[in-house]
């Protein structure tokens, strides 16, 4: 599966980035690669994120969207939101960002990358091996 997604602000680190495939890792569930359709800034050509579905992977992470984040990719309803993280793999194991989800509108196809604010969640928390 693979999902042509629109973001109306670069996810950080990708700009200017603002189109993207989010395309599922064969053979891993719940992980999936957003990669970007041009440039960065820093020279990046497709460049790439992995991204973990956090309805698989975290099931009790359930973070609050602000009434304006919601309505910058247009959600009618939370049944419509994708919910995704930041993967950050190394040696010692893989880290998430629980701070700054990605969240796609699945309906539109429209994504953004949400810092959520008075939440005590962090940058990178280690993932559970399973």
């Amino acid at each position: 599966m693979s999902i042509d997604l629109t973001f109306p602000v670069a996810p950080f680190g990708l700009e200017p980035l603002r189109s993207f495939v989010l395309e599922e890792v064969e053979g891993a569930t719940g992980l999936f690669a957003l990669v970007g359709d041009g440039t960065t800034d820093a020279g990046v050509v497709a460049p790439r994120l992995y991204l973990l579905d956090a309805a698989v992977h975290l099931p009790e992470y359930a973070p609050e969207l602000s009434d304006e984040q919601v309505d910058v990719i247009a959600l009618v309803s939370a049944e419509e939101a994708m919910l995704l993280v930041v993967a950050n793999p190394d040696e010692g194991g893989t880290t998430v960002n629980l701070l700054a989800p990605v969240v796609v509108n699945a309906r539109t196809g429209v994504g953004a990358q949400f810092i959520l604010e008075d939440q005590d969640l962090p940058l990178r928390a280690e993932l559970a091996r399973s």
